[in-house]
């Protein structure tokens, strides 16, 4: 099995260790030499710095691990080589060209994982089994909150430069961090309407939104929220659903979800497996994508998924800009 990989920034380095850790050996390495990380753990392996001579060594899987605005740039040409792609979250910056991408995919027959990671997370798949079973009877509300201090994410550069601070890489809070969008939708079904603030709030010399406020709708009726922030210290990512007959709460810091039934008037906790840290997540998601390139399971985060969120990640901009509610599907 080779593999290509597109993007040897800080999650294309993870994907990378992943494999190996995994016993992938067949890999190269497609790049444009702009990572401000050091070269040290790319020694021996092959590069190409031209897209078709990388996809000439006919690759089986390319992981697309760009920036945000240029990953259909490397995923429809390798769709239509008929590889099999894990396409970093969110799948593009603007609804242009995914019909390409689909109908490149169609002709080629590969399969597409989209990379949101916290589908993989254990507390989260124990909420799932939660809601799944009524343990909260009907869900009401939800409130998702996600705060991270951008200066201090990636320190060995200068955060106005990386691509989650720049326009016209996809950059700005909604678009990088949309993990949220994607899990609500996977443990609530979809939007049906949304409402958005979004500003620069801080002094952090950026010219994308560093805060918003998005108001979602669900089809089944739940109201539900999501804060997002570069600005947060320390950082701090949790969840609360409030039920008819009981709350649940995840917090990534510990990573455990926890279910108060309002019946038995107490909490139980559900903490992840002893040792679990994040990497765990994209580990589970390499693996998970190994299975589907080998015909043994089916993408857990579809191409579909991965346009759903970015949908509701643009409306929260149109709503910004408009001053509107937006209706979705």
């Amino acid at each position: 099995m080779k593999f290509l990989i597109a993007g040897l920034g800080s999650i294309g380095r993870r994907h990378l260790r992943n494999l190996l850790a995994l016993g992938e050996r067949d890999i190269l390495l497609y790049r444009t030499r702009r990572s401000t990380l050091p070269d040290d753990e790319l020694a021996g392996l092959p590069v190409e710095t031209d897209l078709q001579a990388a996809l000439a060594h006919r690759p089986d899987a390319v992981i697309i691990a760009n920036p945000t605005a240029l990953h259909l740039d490397v995923a429809i040409p390798a769709a239509q080589a008929g590889c099999h792609l894990l396409l970093e979250k969110p799948v593009s910056h603007s609804m242009e060209r995914l019909d390409d991408l689909q109908s490149a995919l169609q002709r080629g027959g590969g399969q597409v994982l989209v990379g949101f990671q916290f589908r993989f997370h254990p507390g989260l798949q124990q909420v799932r089994r939660w809601l799944a079973e009524g343990a909260i009877g009907r869900p009401l509300s939800v409130r998702a909150h996600w705060g991270e201090y951008l200066p201090g994410w990636h320190p060995w550069e200068d955060y106005r430069q990386g691509y989650s601070a720049r326009p016209e890489l996809g950059g700005g809070v909604i678009l990088t961090l949309c993990h949220p969008l994607d899990y609500l939708r996977d443990l609530l079904g979809d939007v049906s309407a949304l409402w958005a603030f979004s500003a620069q709030l801080n002094d952090l010399e950026l010219s994308v939104e560093d805060t918003a406020e998005i108001g979602l709708r669900f089809a089944s009726g739940v109201l539900g929220s999501v804060h997002l922030d570069y600005n947060q210290r320390p950082p701090s990512h949790h969840l609360e659903i409030i039920g008819s007959e009981g709350t649940i709460r995840w917090d990534n810091q510990d990573g455990a979800a926890r279910l108060y039934r309002g019946e038995q008037a107490e909490w139980e906790i559900h903490a992840p497996p002893a040792g679990f840290e994040r990497n765990h997540l994209f580990l589970a998601q390499m693996q998970h994508f190994l299975e589907v390139i080998h015909v043994q399971a089916q993408p857990r985060c579809t191409l579909e998924d991965g346009i759903k969120a970015l949908q509701l990640a643009l409306a929260a901009h149109t709503s910004q800009k408009q001053g509107i509610i937006v209706s979705l599907w």
